[in-house]
């Protein structure tokens, strides 16, 4: 396990078992959204996008933490593992909601832009991240399942279903 690619909805803990991962691995955590936005909550444009992701990965060991389908063949080529968190929506939610209150009430940038979350934003709005991960989940399972079982020959593909698989997976002695 060199070169991973974690992925899963929206709120499935993907930073997260990166993280643990990366603890024991050694290998250097790639955060895709960090690479993707601006102040401002402002998106990079599709090639600077892919430009950074390149500049990224294109040497040495690697976790690339997201599911952002415009660098998907950049990251998934060259991974020898794809991790996919596959958890119910009753759990992605309920981690979704805590993380985003969390978030909001603590002011807590992310990724060095000064971006931040908001209760108006995730509870008011039509860029709800609650609302995104609702309308997503079942289309990304559909979608993940199909790009896994087409790689399964040639990649190792790991699927948690549930928060112990992600547990045991995080801190078995060999990932």
């Amino acid at each position: 396990m060199r070169r991973v690619a974690v992925f899963g909805t929206t709120g499935s803990g993907k930073s997260w078992l990166a993280e643990r991962l990366a603890d024991r691995t050694g290998l250097r955590v790639v955060e895709l959204d960090a690479l993707f936005w601006g102040r401002d909550w402002q998106p990079a444009t599709p090639d600077l996008f892919r430009h950074r992701v390149e500049c990224e990965i294109g040497e040495g060991d690697w976790i690339v933490v997201g599911n952002y389908g415009q660098v998907r063949d950049l990251v998934w080529r060259p991974a020898d593992t794809l991790v996919w968190l596959d958890l119910p929506l009753p759990v992605v939610m309920w981690s979704l909601l805590r993380r985003t209150v969390k978030r909001a009430v603590t002011r807590e940038e992310l990724w060095g832009t000064g971006n931040r979350e908001s209760l108006a934003n995730a509870f008011l709005s039509r860029n709800s991240i609650l609302l995104y991960a609702l309308k997503t989940h079942r289309r990304n399972r559909d979608r993940f399942a199909k790009e896994c079982e087409a790689l399964a020959g040639e990649k190792r593909v790991v699927r948690l279903r549930s928060r112990r698989d992600v547990e045991r997976f995080a801190f078995s002695p060999r990932p």
